[in-house]
Parts: structure tokens; C-alpha cells; sequence
């Protein structure tokens, strides 16, 4: 397993590596699950392989002179 800690990685490699993690959570749940179920399996798998990461991070937003806050899934 390889950890991103340690490794000098380009956008091709850093890609890999998060594009077999996402592979890796489908493969062993399958279809048809809540995104939840999902998002907490790729967050484990990420954290995993020393990415930092965060989860429904929360981004103000203005719309129409109002401040609001979305949550980036």
C-alpha cells in the first residue's frame, strides 16, 4: 500500500491514487447504497493512504445580497 506522505507524486499519479480508492469502495459495497455510506468508505480509504482530507466542508456562499452556507459534498 502506498502512502502519499511519502511519495513526490504528479497530477497523474495523485489522480491514480484517489481514482483506485474511489474503485476500491464500488468494488467491495456495489451499487445502490446512500452516498453517505459511500463517502464515509472513500474518507477511510483516503485517510488510509495519508491523504489529508475532510468531510461536508462548509463554503459560504452569497446569493442575492444573502450570506448562506452550503456544505461540499
Amino acid at each position: 500500500m502506498s502512502d502519499c506522505r511519502t511519495q513526490s507524486m504528479d497530477e497523474n499519479d495523485l489522480s491514480g491514487m484517489i481514482i483506485g480508492c474511489g474503485m476500491r469502495v464500488h468494488t467491495a459495497l456495489g451499487p445502490g447504497l446512500l452516498e453517505s455510506a459511500y463517502e464515509e468508505c472513500l474518507y477511510y480509504e483516503l485517510k488510509k493512504r495519508g491523504f489529508n482530507v475532510g468531510k461536508q466542508v462548509p463554503l459560504p456562499l452569497v446569493y442575492e445580497k444573502v450570506e448562506l452556507i452550503v456544505f461540499i459534498d
